[in-house]
């Protein structure tokens, strides 16, 4: 095996990167959804219990305006319901019967299809492409700290 350099390496996981975010990207617009409607949907649906909106934002990495106007959207169509949460501050969100057949319709699918390409690796494969993914992304975490700190 030809060994690479640093540089190498990190312009293939970019183009790595870049190649999966565009895989779910044009699912979600074969699917009639935005990207952060498709990735809510996602998150209600690989997660056992109800989320407020502010899990739902700390899940996917997203400012809560933007998916908070998707949630609104959402609600208003019909797929999800907004309630107040136990702290009358927090909404709890739910799918709808509308909501559950758009999830078997679209991310459901998504999710079935993840699981069955993962399952193609072997358990040792799949446990260090996660060690590895976590190292980097703490590695990654640390120096970008370090530039924030900087600054």
């Amino acid at each position: 095996m030809k060994k690479r350099g640093t540089r190498d390496c990190l312009a293939e996981y970019n183009g790595i990167i870049k190649e999966n975010d565009d895989i779910y990207r044009n699912l979600a617009r074969i699917f009639g959804l935005s990207e952060c409607s498709f990735w809510i949907l996602y998150t209600l649906r690989t997660n056992d219990t109800a989320l407020a909106q502010s899990e739902v934002c700390a899940y996917m990495y997203q400012p809560k305006q933007t998916v908070n106007s998707a949630l609104k959207k959402m609600e208003s169509e019909g797929y999800l319901k907004l309630e107040k949460g136990k702290d009358h501050r927090s909404k709890q969100i739910s799918l709808t019967a509308g909501g559950i057949r758009l999830c078997e319709r679209t991310v459901d699918r998504i999710i079935e299809s993840e699981r069955g390409a993962l399952g193609r690796m072997t358990a040792e494969e799949q446990e260090m492409f996660l060690s590895l993914f976590h190292k980097y992304t703490d590695l990654l975490r640390q120096a970008m700290q370090d530039i924030s700190r900087k600054e």
